[in-house]
């Protein structure tokens, strides 16, 4: 049978369940990682599962999102990762090492495997032929103990690339076509899979800027074949033997082709608030900036960053302009500084940031009250600047570095600076003094816990009887950002009696308390919302924390795959209205209840809530397997996991 590149990957991997379209596979992970935001918690629940090493071929631990040491709370997770990795034979990248996803591309990624990563932005990987997956940490900690991923077979979309890309046009603008054409919603269990002879006219990084935003429009990851572009990368990268050739087969079938011509593109935007709401920069010509960031995972590469260097030399930022430029690795930055763009960067009067996912979290360099900020970042979520009405628009990190000179957005083409033509390096400089291996000497550690650093928190498993109260109800397009606030909060994510007090903090300040004092008196707590339930980030606080406070459901038009599953995981059931205008029906403070609440899962049935203001039923539906049906009985994986002992096989 032929076969697609997806296909023959994960056919490499599956060990559970067949390869049949939205039926419920289970595949060998082969790399995971994580980041500081999501690791701590990740490794606790590694621990709480009692495992004694990691049955992966590789996982690595990267220091890269809260990487400002204000108080005690970050370097006391900085010191439990590593000792946590030390302990068990996880590799370590130190901070100051780089952005897990552009340095994991450099130093790890390997064609034809899968990786899974308590990160949504971890289909990055996907640029060097891996299935690459964005999960929450306890699906990450999971695999690291030789248990199975579970995910719905895909459908496989075919992204068909023809011509090549003119001057001042770039990755970014193809992949914010793409977020034009599929939208941020409605994606949910399919992977693409770029092909086309306009794939060899994409380096390695311009791949690597596609599949990364691909998470922007929920799609499960985004592959590129590993052909000669992948080859010669992986050669200057010192990998060369990791190379495989991986392509699909001649009369191969896809779902759906999507075709688009690079030389007909244009360079485009992100507008406020949402990576979908794409403009054209010609029709944003003219509109003052205040502030520009340069960097992240999705354009902080070498490429980019010599690009940026190119255009910036001999000239200065605008007077009205703050200028961050964040090089995404160590390796990017020491290549900046031997080579001399990094002095054309800092003649500019560009500020250097450190090699960390800061300004794109919101954790520093947020812009002033109302400000215009233009980002080379995945993401421009309301607040997640840090800056509550500041307008960030992303663009490509050649608009931005035109804009920072003259002050205005500024189509480049009638800028009147020549286009640079950067050609990237035969070889990279090699040096990886800054990630601590495992060792038999390092098993011996013992693992640091700061006073911040708490338990993984636990859950009953699913009552009889649901005995809800409805604490909110949201619109479409909540973000994981909406529910669980990141910049500065992130601090507490290894204290989650401490982050539970911020949830939804930004939309409604009371909802902490209300739910505590819902569950001391005995009830459950719901939240009710929209479409698109859950976009954005991996991180499973936003059902975590929701669950500490006695969140026993969520009542959505729709939910995103990361947060579904999440939302399983720790115990929570993602329930779907059975007809979305149902949501009418229901008011804030409503009692919603179930008699046969653990009955109805258990067996499978339809299920029917009572309104009790209103003497309404409201059919809904929980279109999951019958695994998930039992992680939920259970409480959650955590529990059902130590149950089954399912991490042991």
């Amino acid at each position: 049978m032929k076969q697609n590149i997806i296909e023959k990957i994960l056919s490499s991997h599956i060990r559970e369940g067949e390869p049949i379209k939205g039926s419920e596979v289970g595949i060998r992970i082969d790399q995971t990682l994580t980041q500081d935001a999501t690791g701590t918690m990740a490794y606790l629940q590694f621990e709480a599962m009692g495992l004694n090493e990691i049955k992966t071929d590789l996982s690595v631990s990267y220091v890269d999102h809260n990487t400002v040491q204000v108080g005690f709370e970050n370097s006391d997770d900085h010191k439990y990762l590593q000792t946590v990795a030390a302990k068990y034979g996880i590799v370590y990248s130190r901070p100051g090492n780089g952005i897990c996803h552009q340095v994991h591309l450099e130093r790890f990624g390997k064609p034809g495997t899968t990786l899974l990563g308590s990160d949504s932005h971890t289909p990055t990987g996907g640029a060097i032929a891996q299935i690459a997956i964005g999960a929450g940490g306890l699906d990450v900690a999971v695999a690291m103990g030789g248990g199975l991923f579970y995910l719905t077979y895909p459908k496989v979309y075919l992204v068909y690339l023809t011509g090549e890309l003119k001057p001042w046009v770039t990755a970014k603008d193809v992949v914010l076509k793409m977020l034009e054409t599929l939208t941020t919603k409605g994606n949910v269990g399919v992977m693409l899979e770029y092909g086309g002879p306009g794939v060899k006219k994409l380096s390695l990084p311009q791949r690597a800027t596609i599949s990364n935003m691909g998470a922007e429009m929920g799609v499960t990851c985004s592959v590129f074949p590993s052909d000669s572009v992948t080859k010669k990368f992986l050669k200057a990268q010192g990998r060369e033997n990791d190379w495989v050739e991986i392509k699909a087969d001649k009369g191969a079938q896809y779902d759906r082709v999507i075709e688009i011509d690079l030389s007909s593109l244009e360079p485009l935007a992100a507008c406020p608030h949402s990576p979908g709401n794409i403009k054209k920069i010609s029709e944003l010509e003219g509109m003052k900036v205040d502030q520009v960031c340069i960097g992240s995972c999705t354009n902080s590469s070498l490429k980019d960053m010599l690009t940026v260097s190119a255009i910036l030399k001999g000239k200065k930022v605008a007077d009205n302009v703050s200028l961050g430029i964040a090089p995404g690795s160590r390796q990017v930055l020491q290549m900046l500084a031997r080579n001399g763009a990094l002095a054309n960067m800092l003649d500019s009067g560009a500020r250097i940031l450190e090699s960390a996912c800061g300004f794109c979290i919101g954790n520093h360099f947020s812009p002033k009250s109302g400000g215009v900020s233009l980002r080379t970042s995945n993401r421009n979520f309301e607040g997640r600047s840090g800056t509550a009405d500041a307008q960030v628009y992303l663009v490509s990190p050649e608009v931005a570095a035109v804009a920072a000179i003259y002050g205005k957005i500024t189509s480049p083409s009638k800028s009147g600076i020549d286009y640079p033509k950067v050609k990237e390096p035969s070889s990279f400089l090699i040096d990886d003094s800054m990630f601590i291996k495992p060792s038999i000497e390092l098993k011996n550690t013992k693992v640091f816990r700061g006073p911040n650093i708490g338990e993984p928190p636990k859950n009953d498993s699913m009552p009889e009887k649901l005995n809800g109260s409805v604490m909110i109800k949201l619109g479409d397009k909540i973000t994981t950002d909406h529910i669980m606030p990141a910049g500065a909060r992130l601090k507490y994510r290894s204290n989650v009696p401490k982050y539970a007090q911020y949830v939804f903090e930004n939309i409604d300040p009371n909802f902490y308390k209300k739910c505590l004092e819902n569950k001391s008196a005995g009830g459950h707590n719901m939240i009710v919302a929209g479409e698109s339930y859950g976009q954005g980030s991996s991180r499973e606080h936003a059902a975590m924390c929701p669950m500490y406070l006695g969140v026993k459901a969520v009542l959505a038009k729709s939910f995103e795959r990361i947060h579904s599953a999440n939302l399983i995981n720790f115990g929570i059931a993602p329930l779907v209205f059975k007809n979305p205008s149902d949501i009418e029906k229901i008011d804030p403070a409503d009692k919603i209840v179930c008699p046969e609440w653990r009955k109805n899962f258990e067996q499978g049935n339809e299920i029917k809530l009572l309104n009790e203001r209103s003497g309404e039923t409201i059919e809904v539906f929980c279109n999951i397997s019958q695994r998930q049906r039992s992680i939920l009985l259970a409480g959650g994986l955590l529990n059902y996991t130590k149950k089954e002992d399912k991490c042991l096989k």
